[in-house]
């Protein structure tokens, strides 16, 4: 009796071979999942977001803050192309000439409505299970935002952030660092 197939999960290896198409390719659990290029609102809050990152970053030499595309290989089965993500000096080690080897402290998606799903579903499960401290979501059309940070093994829901209140992320990562809502999404 033949036993059935059993699926197969790409790797990194796999990756590599996927055609340079203006999409963004991406391995989660070994699945290959494609997303189009972002529209330009989500260029334009990722340009503010860098925008405040920077000039808080040169004057508090921390870590440093990344841009898609960059390959952040989290696992085996797991490499990702988060929109914007922060690596401490402590976890320096993990940037390579190519690639990203582990979990960055922070990482930012800007959903849409191509993207949510997946940002709300298996990456939000992939960063938890693979070691990234906090994670934001933005949600450009409702100008709000959700703050997960790591409370041991779980992500814990610690904010749930509006620009219409006048709200501004935070993160304990960066002490001082503070960007109102309204600024990103304007």
């Amino acid at each position: 009796m033949a036993l059935p197939d059993l699926p197969l999960k790409l790797t990194y290896d796999d990756y590599v071979f996927f055609p340079e198409d203006g999409q963004r390719h991406e391995i989660l659990d070994g699945e290959h999942y494609v997303t189009p290029a972002p529209f330009l609102r989500h260029q334009s809050i990722c340009v503010n977001l860098v925008g405040r990152f920077e000039p808080f970053l040169r004057q508090n030499p921390l870590g440093k803050i990344f841009v898609a595309p960059a390959d952040v290989v989290l696992s085996t089965y797991d490499v990702v192309q988060p929109d914007l993500f922060y690596v401490s000096k402590q976890r320096a080690r993990i940037l390579t000439e190519k690639n990203v080897q582990g979990a960055p402290d922070l990482v930012i998606e800007i959903l849409s409505p191509r993207t949510r799903r997946m940002d709300e579903g298996i990456k939000l499960e992939r960063y938890e299970q693979l070691g990234v401290d906090e994670y934001w979501m933005l949600y450009p059309d409702l100008k709000t935002a959700k703050i997960y940070r790591r409370d041991g093994h779980r992500f814990v829901l610690a904010a749930e952030l509006s620009a219409a209140a006048g709200d501004a992320l935070t993160t304990p990562l960066l002490p001082g660092f503070e960007i109102p809502l309204a600024g990103i999404f304007a």
